[in-house]
């Protein structure tokens, strides 16, 4: 898991000069690169993201989504979240959990498994069990079937 501090924007996640790139694999190249230079080359051993407060907020672009899903991230866990982007992060099949941490729930580099049915995130690194409120059952579904196109898909083609 890679830890991130408070208030990172859509801007902070993927500048407007990426924007203009049609490769998706380029924009990805760009993530957070303000942040950390190194977030990209860094982010392979990495496939969950712990931010503070306010992630996600400025616009609406997909893509600051997007290129989380490109580069393997599994989870992105936040204090709190913009809400459109949250709900980006479900639409896209990438679960977000609010959950209100203390500094010693986490360390760079722990390992997490996470229930998203159960509520629960097991840090395996520390032995150290975290309660957090469960998604509505409306958002599971979606994330089950992988994002809401592959939703959508399923419930056309059946």
């Amino acid at each position: 898991m890679y830890i991130l501090g408070d208030d990172i924007n859509t801007d902070d996640i993927v500048p407007n000069s990426a924007l203009t790139l049609r490769d998706t694999n380029e924009v990805a190249k760009h993530t957070l690169e303000f942040i950390d230079p190194q977030f990209v080359k860094n982010i392979s051993k990495y496939n969950i993201l712990i931010a503070g407060e306010n992630f996600g907020t400025g616009s609406s672009r997909e893509e600051a989504v997007n290129v989380f899903k490109d580069l393997g991230i599994k989870c992105v866990i936040a204090r709190s979240f913009a809400r459109i982007y949250f709900r980006n992060l479900i639409n896209l099949g990438i679960p977000g959990i609010h959950l209100n941490w203390s500094p010693d729930y986490f360390s760079q580099d722990d390992k997490l498994e996470i229930s998203l049915s159960e509520g629960v995130i097991f840090n395996i690194t520390k032995d150290l069990k975290i309660n957090f409120e469960k998604l509505p059952k409306f958002l599971t579904k979606i994330l089950e079937e992988g994002g809401i196109i592959n939703q959508l898909r399923k419930k056309l083609l059946n």
